[in-house]
């Protein structure tokens, strides 16, 4: 088995794009934004990485992330900061399929990743262009798990890192960000007010932006969900993705790993339905499909207990709309009760303890299979984005007394 760590392979990233105007940068320099204040994307050199690599060829190598390193930006092995990026399972459900008379119900878990969430899978791709480019120090606006996985890698990495987080984010996120060597500060407001002291803070503070989509890298490593999805299903996809949406960056890099192997050959033509899941109390990205805009409005008084998916503006709305619209999908909202009750359902018909976030994709399912939105012949897939022991769970108060007689039978 190769190791993808300390294998040094071809890099084929030609350019970096904006994609808004579709205007090329040269690679291999810093950067934040487009000259339009847009996100910026990675292309390669796809011809020659099918000619480096074939798809049967990944089959030799480690079960981590870095098995796709000719589609990844960094360039020498030397500057990959890892805490072990394992390969995350697809979990079938068929207790819950079963249940909800869906068709085949899978979950990929990502909560086994390092710092237990897929926010390891952008930052440790960004933090490692960071180390790369000779970056010292980076910020960053965060809900939660984001912030832990910047400070886990830039600590590896012996980069500086300082974090924004608002007031009511999880006490146990807050600790971890700490813990793990950030400054973190809670802030009185919203991931967006977050992300303005960031951004309003670089230039005196003398730390690179690495807010949602504010560099061009965490994209890249958010990609590898769709890669590794593909290959999991022996080069296949699902027909239908739910994912849960904040920022998007996900969404967004699934989309594109989709395109680059299809353009490869790797994959057929077919490809998933995206859905956008968002919390009913934020919405945006939900409001603006509905209006068939390409643009979300900024969400007013954004409340949810997924505070993952409170992300009240999303700099690359247009970019989650295009995924949308382009692979048949859909953007949907669901309440709160329904997250609560879902994560519930998983617990005690699979064994499955999904974080909130999780939680409201498959509330969406159950809501969408009524809907008849999604079929019942359907295969989904549902992203549970972190791990369930870092949020709330509830109270289990019973207590024995050893030293009475106990009535086995009530037990």
């Amino acid at each position: 088995m190769e190791d993808n760590l300390t294998t040094e392979r071809p890099t084929f990233v030609t350019s970096l794009q904006c994609a808004a105007t579709g205007a090329s940068l040269p690679p291999d320099r810093i950067y934040n934004l487009s000259e339009a204040g847009k996100p910026l994307l990675v292309r390669y050199d796809l011809q020659g990485v099918g000619q480096a690599v074939a798809r049967d060829d990944l089959a030799a190598r480690g079960p981590d992330l870095w098995r796709y390193r000719e589609l990844l930006p960094v360039r020498r092995v030397e500057n990959i900061v890892s805490l072990g990026e394992t390969m995350t399972p697809l979990i079938p459900c068929p207790a819950i399929a079963r249940d909800i008379a869906a068709g085949e119900v899978l979950v990929k878990d990502e909560g086994r990743l390092p710092t237990g969430s897929f926010k390891a899978r952008g930052l440790v791709v960004a933090v490692s262009m960071a180390k790369e480019l000779g970056i010292q120090k980076m910020a960053m606006a965060t809900n939660g798990n984001a912030g832990a996985a910047l400070a886990a890698y830039c600590s590896r990495a012996g980069i500086e890192s300082v974090v924004f987080c608002p007031a009511d984010t999880p006490e146990i996120n807050v600790r971890e960000i700490a813990l793990q060597g950030a400054r973190v500060y809670r802030v009185d407001g919203l991931i967006n007010d977050c992300g303005k002291i960031v951004a309003d803070g670089s230039k005196a503070a003398g730390w690179f932006e690495a807010n949602t989509l504010k560099e061009p890298y965490r994209i890249e490593g958010k990609k590898t969900m769709g890669l590794e999805l593909a290959e999991q299903l022996g080069w296949d996809v699902p027909d239908v993705i739910l994912y849960p949406t904040g920022g998007g960056t996900g969404l967004i890099g699934m989309w594109k790993a989709f395109w680059e192997l299809g353009t490869l050959g790797w994959i057929g033509p077919k490809r998933p339905r995206m859905v956008a899941v968002q919390a009913a109390g934020c919405a945006p990205i939900v409001k603006a499909y509905d209006a068939g805009a390409k643009h979300a409005e900024p969400w007013e008084g954004a409340f949810t207990i997924a505070a993952g998916i409170r992300v009240p503006g999303a700099i690359g709305d247009f970019l989650i709309l295009e995924a949308i619209a382009e692979s048949g999908g859909f953007a949907v909202a669901v309440d709160d009760s329904m997250i609560e009750a879902a994560r519930a359902e998983m617990a005690v018909r699979e064994g499955l303890l999904l974080c909130p976030e999780g939680a409201a994709t498959y509330a969406a399912l159950k809501q969408e299979l009524a809907s008849g939105r999604i079929s019942k012949d359907e295969r989904v897939v549902l992203f549970n984005c972190g791990s369930g022991l870092k949020y709330d769970m509830p109270r289990a108060d019973q207590v024995l007394d050893h030293t009475r007689p106990m009535d086995y039978a009530a037990l």
